[in-house]
């Protein structure tokens, strides 16, 4: 329940689909919030009844049509003066709540934060590869801002004139449980970012992906020091370097298929 006084208040708001083994403890994180929203996009495990036992504004939604819309629908649901975004596999740690809570109480609306983000990868912390601090603009005054419509790395739009902070404290990641996990979520991502080109009239060829691919472990092996998380930072780069190549190609793929459907339609 929202508080009553004349204090400005927090929203924490999350968008889920069957994160039933990682909810529980990224909700506990955020149980001090003023108010908590969960918007599920169709979960069939224990999400919702999990969810339930935290807050009383859990809504479903499956008419998924990207990231960025889904948070606007999720946004709409809450009432506070102040929105705190998360995800399911991540937690804010006592030392991130305590700067949360102070931009809360300050309550400049001029503002927004970015929170650094530490992820726990593997096993490792990774503190190298381009990954730490990830800040991640997630803490802003709730009629100040808004998500875009992308589909995938949706876009904080913020009014004119804003600023931005960098908060202390990180906010834990807990990115992929297993390699399974990493593979499923990496071509979820692969396939949102090819939609999302394709309808943008954007147009690849297959060697380019090739070449981002291998840009990217460059860039995340060697000029971000990526050696230096270990083998967790060598694979890290090499899978980084396959979903970079694996979205060029899912687009790629895309493009054949249009043009096959488009040569048949002319012989027809």
């Amino acid at each position: 329940m929202m508080a009553t006084s004349n204090r400005a208040t927090l929203s924490v708001v999350l968008i889920v689909r069957n994160e039933a083994q990682l909810l529980r403890d990224c909700l506990q994180s955020v149980h001090w919030a003023d108010e908590i929203v969960v918007l599920d996009s169709g979960s069939t495990d224990d999400t919702l009844a999990i969810a339930r036992q935290y807050t009383d504004k859990v809504f479903v939604d499956s008419d998924w049509q990207g990231f960025g819309v889904q948070r606007q629908r999720a946004q709409q649901q809450a009432s506070g003066d102040w929105i705190l975004v998360i995800d399911a596999d991540e937690r804010v740690t006592p030392e991130l709540r305590r700067a949360i809570e102070t931009v809360v109480q300050n309550n400049d609306q001029d503002r927004v934060y970015a929170l650094p983000r530490l992820s726990w990868v593997f096993g490792r912390f990774i503190r190298h590869s381009g990954w730490y601090p990830d800040y991640v603009i997630r803490l802003y005054p709730r009629q100040r801002g808004r998500y875009g419509d992308e589909r995938v790395h949706e876009k904080l739009q913020m009014d004119a004139g804003m600023t931005t902070e960098y908060l202390a404290g990180d906010l834990i990641h807990y990115t992929y449980s297993d390699m399974a996990h990493y593979l499923t979520k990496s071509a979820h991502y692969a396939e949102e970012w090819a939609r999302q080109k394709q309808a943008e009239g954007k147009r690849v060829r297959l060697l380019e992906g090739l070449a981002h691919g291998a840009v990217c472990f460059l860039r995340m092996y060697v000029l971000r020091a990526g050696f230096l998380d270990g083998r967790q930072g060598f694979l890290l780069a090499v899978l980084s370097a396959h979903s970079t190549f694996v979205k060029y190609a899912d687009l790629w793929v895309r493009q054949q298929a249009a043009g096959s459907t488009a040569k048949e339609g002319v012989a027809d």
